[in-house]
C-alpha cells in the first residue's frame, strides 16, 4: 500500500474513533437513531447537490444504506448508549474478524498467512485491553455493540461492487440521503416526536452532530469508500483495530474516563499487529 493511501487508511479510524466516543454525551439529549438520522441528513444535504443521482445503482444503494447505517448504526449506538464509551469502542472491534470471514464467504477474499497471524496478535492485545473496563450485568448493550459490528461488515461487503465503480464521496452524499430521513422516521415512531429532542438539545450536542455528519460522515466515509475500492477487504477492514487506541485516548481526554495499564499495554499490541498487515505488500 502506498504511503499516500496508508495515511488515508489510518485516517479513518482517527477521524471514527473520536466522533464514536463524543457521540454519547450527545445521547443525553438525541435518542441514538435521531442523532443518526440527523447526522447522515446533515451529511446528503451539504454534499447532494454536486453529485448526480444515481440511478443505476439505486436499489444497491438503498440496500446498503438500510442494513449499513440505519439498522448498524441504531444496533450499535443503542449499545453506546448502555456501556461505557471505552467498553464499546473495543467490542466495535469485531467488525474486523466479522468483514474478514464475510469476505472470504461471499468476495473469496484470500488474506496471506502474515495477515492472519497479525489478525490473531492484534486481537490479543484486544484481549488485554478488555482488561479495564467493566461490563457486568451490561449484557444487553454488549449485544447490540456486537450485532451492529456484525451488520455494519456486511454492509462494507454489500459496498464493495459500487465503491469500485463509483467515487467514495459520491457514494457517501446519496448514503446520507437515504439513510437520514430512515433514521429519523424510525426515531420518530419508536422514540416520539423528535422535534421535542431537537428543540430542547444545547449547543455542545449541536456541534457534535456537525462533527459527525461532516469529519465522521463526509470526510471519513469518502475515504474508506475510496480506499475499500482499491484494496481487499482483508486489508482496509484491519485499520480498524487502530480505533480503540484512538476511543480509549478520546475517552480520557473528553470523557474522564481512566482505564487501566494494561490498556495502553494493549494499544501498543494492536499497533504493531496493525502496521504489519498494512505494510504488507499484495
Amino acid at each position: 500500500m502506498p504511503y499516500r493511501d496508508l495515511l488515508l487508511t489510518i485516517s479513518v479510524p482517527f477521524l471514527w474513533g473520536v466522533g464514536f466516543v463524543i457521540s454519547k454525551p450527545a445521547m443525553e439529549y438525541f435518542p441514538p437513531m435521531l442523532l443518526n438520522g440527523l447526522r447522515w441528513s446533515i451529511t446528503g444535504i451539504i454534499l447532494c447537490w454536486w453529485f448526480p443521482f444515481p440511478k443505476e445503482k439505486i436499489w444497491h444503494l438503498l440496500l446498503i444504506s438500510f442494513i449499513g447505517c440505519t439498522i448498524q448504526y441504531t444496533l450499535t449506538f443503542s449499545g453506546l448508549n448502555l456501556i461505557e464509551a471505552s467498553s464499546a469502542v473495543l467490542l466495535v472491534q469485531s467488525e474486523v474478524p466479522f468483514g474478514v470471514l464475510i469476505a472470504m464467504i461471499f468476495l473469496k477474499e484470500k488474506p496471506k498467512k502474515i495477515n492472519l497471524i497479525a489478525l490473531l496478535f492484534a486481537f490479543c492485545g484486544l484481549y488485554i485491553l478488555t482488561g479495564s473496563p467493566t461490563l457486568e450485568n451490561k449484557i444487553e448493550g454488549v449485544l447490540l455493540v456486537l450485532g451492529g459490528a456484525l451488520t455494519w461488515s456486511v454492509g462494507q461487503v454489500i459496498a464493495k461492487p459500487v465503491s469500485q465503480t463509483m467515487n467514495g464521496i459520491h457514494l457517501t452524499a446519496w448514503l446520507g440521503i437515504l439513510a437520514g430521513p430512515q433514521l429519523i422516521l424510525a426515531s420518530y415512531f419508536y422514540d416520539g416526536n423528535s422535534f421535542n429532542y431537537i428543540y430542547s438539545a444545547n449547543l455542545n450536542s449541536w456541534l457534535i452532530v456537525i462533527y459527525l455528519g461532516i469529519m465522521m460522515n463526509i470526510v471519513g466515509y469518502s475515504t474508506w469508500y475510496y480506499v475499500l475500492g482499491k484494496y481487499p477487504v482483508n486489508k482496509v477492514i484491519s485499520a480498524h483495530l487502530l480505533l480503540p487506541i484512538i476511543g480509549v485516548l478520546t475517552a480520557i481526554i473528553f470523557l474522564g474516563e481512566r482505564p487501566e495499564n494494561q490498556v495502553f499495554i494493549g494499544g501498543a499490541v494492536v499497533l504493531i499487529s496493525v502496521a504489519i498487515i498494512l505494510y504488507n505488500k499484495e
